[in-house]
């Protein structure tokens, strides 16, 4: 166990001082983020104190259905953000919730089984928000990609269906696009882990006194789970809410 280091209260003030110099730059260079600067740290504070009291009852208790609960808790709050971003998906709450979930309990169910984590609330939980939050921004992107990519194909996908092509044969190419795009990301980040970032898993395991090689074992076994998490939540999303381009007589909705 190496050396551990307690951030302070005091010292946990001192950091806002990189709030303020955000503050300053917004205000210097008139962009108008000030007040949302100053309401997303305030409620990034309100809502961290809030999470950590409930784990920290959560993690006392030690019960399997309240952290089974908090994982649905976790999800259903990612399917609310990333149906934000589907513009002409209906029921896009309801996908992303199929989705992520799917996504989060198969991964879960594989770390478990194989013996990687326990099925504690001490593990499940951060693991649950981490897998759940990056089903989110994946399924969020492939929900941007098909929106833009069936109004940019829109004549494309026309001339298919007059000729004959099924909805899912016109709709393909548009599917496999966006699913990849919403994966461009992940895939990206777990090519620069350890060169360019060090992430958060790993950081906070080093920053608590953990031995940097074990720490780098869980940050491989979180880059597995993150890619399989993406793929499984996008193509789920993508597949579930295509159909929603078009009307019940399979034809391309006329507003994209």
């Amino acid at each position: 166990m190496l050396s551990q280091h307690n951030i302070t209260d005091t010292s946990l003030l001192l950091s806002l001082i990189l709030v303020a110099v955000a503050m300053l730059i917004s205000q210097k260079e008139k962009l108008g983020m000030g007040k949302d600067i100053l309401w997303s740290v305030t409620r990034a504070i309100i809502q961290l104190v809030i999470i950590g009291y409930v784990l920290t009852s959560i993690f006392a208790v030690n019960n399997s259905w309240l952290t089974v609960l908090m994982v649905l808790f976790i999800c259903v709050n990612a399917a609310i953000n990333a149906g934000k971003r589907s513009r002409n998906i209906e029921h896009a709450v309801v996908i992303s919730f199929v989705a992520i979930v799917s996504g989060t309990v198969m991964t879960l169910a594989i770390l478990v089984l194989s013996g990687a984590i326990a099925f504690l609330p001490m593990q499940v939980i951060p693991l649950s928000g981490m897998i759940a939050s990056n089903a989110m921004i994946a399924v969020g992107l492939c929900y941007s990609n098909l929106n833009q990519r069936f109004s940019d194909n829109r004549q494309k996908i026309l001339e298919m269906l007059s000729l004959g092509a099924p909805v899912k044969l016109a709709s393909a190419r548009i599917i496999s696009e966006s699913i990849r795009a919403a994966m461009i990301p992940t895939v990206d980040a777990a090519k620069t882990v350890g060169l360019v970032s060090l992430p958060g898993m790993m950081s906070g395991l080093i920053f608590a006194g953990i031995d940097p090689l074990k720490a780098i074992k869980y940050q491989m076994m979180v880059t597995f789970m993150l890619i399989g998490t993406a793929s499984l939540s996008t193509i789920i999303a993508a597949y579930l809410s295509y159909r929603r381009f078009y009307t019940a007589r399979a034809q391309l909705k006329m507003t994209l």
